[in-house]
């Protein structure tokens, strides 16, 4: 039994269904499928003329058909999508702040937002600003609870949770165990 193939739409609501996504990232999926849904279906067109053209005695010089440009169609479909509110930007950066915020400092919120094209908003900023040195605190106690008893141990919890992207002021604070800041 053939599976049916979703159409670009379907497709792109059934990834929104699942998650959040950036306009940047549910681009590069859609494109995938864009240019996986044009190749398949060239080679489905091939296959038909060259089996018509095989009972038609071989004489005929078969024309390839032009390709539609899946850039314009996914970016078409990326346009719908924002104005009918399946797509915002706003509900995916809240959506990764809230997965992201007990467990990473800012400079790697900001980094992993980044790499999706979208910023923090400035109430966003100052919210996680705000709330690092707890976050901090938290992740710490979780990981090694004590403060270290020598340089080694010092270090490797200053490297635990540089790793994690808290500011090195955060850091300072975290390991030198001032609970009165």
């Amino acid at each position: 039994m053939a599976q049916t193939r979703l159409s670009l739409k379907a497709r792109g609501i059934q990834l929104l269904a699942q998650r959040e996504h950036s306009r940047s990232e549910l681009r590069a999926k859609l494109l995938r499928h864009a240019r996986a849904d044009i190749l398949l279906a060239q080679q489905v067109a091939a296959a038909a003329a060259l089996d018509v053209h095989a009972h038609a005695g071989g004489v005929t010089p078969i024309e390839p058909a032009a390709a539609p440009d899946p850039e314009a169609a996914v970016d078409t479909l990326l346009d719908w999508l924002e104005a009918h509110h399946y797509l915002d930007e706003t509900r995916f950066v809240e959506s990764r702040l809230h997965a992201r915020a007990g467990r990473y400092g800012n400079l790697r919120i900001r980094q992993e937002l980044a790499q999706h094209g979208v910023v923090l908003s400035d109430n966003d900023a100052a919210a996680l600003k705000s709330s690092e040195l707890a976050r901090a605190r938290e992740v710490w106690s979780r990981k090694f609870g004590d403060v270290p008893a020598d340089p080694a141990a010092r270090a490797k919890q200053m490297r635990f949770l540089a790793g994690r992207g808290f500011s090195p002021e955060v850091i300072r604070r975290v390991v030198r165990g001032g609970e009165d800041d």
